[in-house]
């Protein structure tokens, strides 16, 4: 786990319980500054639960989570949905400045220094979510979440509805915020391949409780849980299926 002395979130037995079934059970984790922390699990397992508790989406049933007076902000997995259809890029990312401006003084970017943070042009100001591509809208979510200056950043399978190409630009997104801002990331995942090359620690999560956590290679290279082995199992490498990919390419 991370260093208490530097973390930016503590959790400690955390429980999370929808009238009788208990979500998550006891979980304890901490995230250091500058750090990716991958969560991963399968649909259900209470990882999203997790992700929504840590913004205040979720209200916990037993535990504490302390944030060492950090701002906290999310990135949804349907990064469309999150967009206001009627309102263009330019009109979302200025109305999350104005909102940003009330809240804790720091210095804050223009619409323009949002979307090069995130790597998009001005020319996609204009444009509505219909008109973008499903990258191309994560990246928004992405810089509309940096409006408020956050300390923390918790993407909630922000590729999972994306193609494997897609996938691995948005997650070198999300590793250039951290080296370049000092931005650090809770990434909720399913697929193990997803936080394989961007986390710096991993805790696998199986019916509402942490079955392996650990420094990312040592989780890929020793796991300790029979849960583990299964996901790694199947996970596909990626980097393969971007090489085939460019090779069909090539051939065609």
């Amino acid at each position: 786990m991370a260093d208490k002395t530097d973390s930016l979130v503590e959790v400690e037995d955390l429980h999370v319980r929808y009238g009788s079934f208990e979500a998550v059970r006891g979980v304890s984790f901490s995230l250091g500054r500058s750090e990716i922390l991958g969560i991963v699990g399968e649909s259900g397992s209470g990882k999203s639960t997790i992700a929504k508790t840590l913004v205040g989406l979720e209200r916990p049933s037993g535990g504490t989570i302390r944030k060492a007076a950090c701002s906290v902000q999310m990135v949804f997995q349907d990064a469309v949905g999150s967009l206001n259809p009627r309102m263009t890029v330019g009109a979302a990312l200025a109305e999350a400045v104005r909102c940003a401006r009330g809240g804790t003084g720091k210095v804050k970017r223009t619409p323009h220094e949002l979307l090069s943070l995130v790597g998009l042009s001005d020319a996609v100001l204009s444009q509505y979510p219909r008109e973008m591509s499903g990258g191309q809208c994560q990246r928004v979510s992405v810089a509309r979440a940096l409006a408020a200056s956050p300390e923390v950043l918790v993407a909630d399978e922000p590729v999972s509805a994306l193609d494997v190409s897609v996938q691995a630009r948005v997650l070198n997104l999300l590793r250039d915020l951290k080296d370049n801002l000092g931005l650090s990331v809770v990434l909720i995942a399913h697929d193990l391949a997803v936080v394989k090359n961007v986390c710096d620690r991993i805790c696998v999560m199986e019916r509402g409780v942490f079955v392996d956590a650990g420094r990312a290679e040592d989780v890929f290279r020793a796991p300790s849980s029979d849960y583990t082995r299964k996901l790694l199992l199947a996970v596909p490498d990626v980097e393969r299926a971007l090489a085939e990919r460019k090779e069909r390419r090539a051939g065609a």
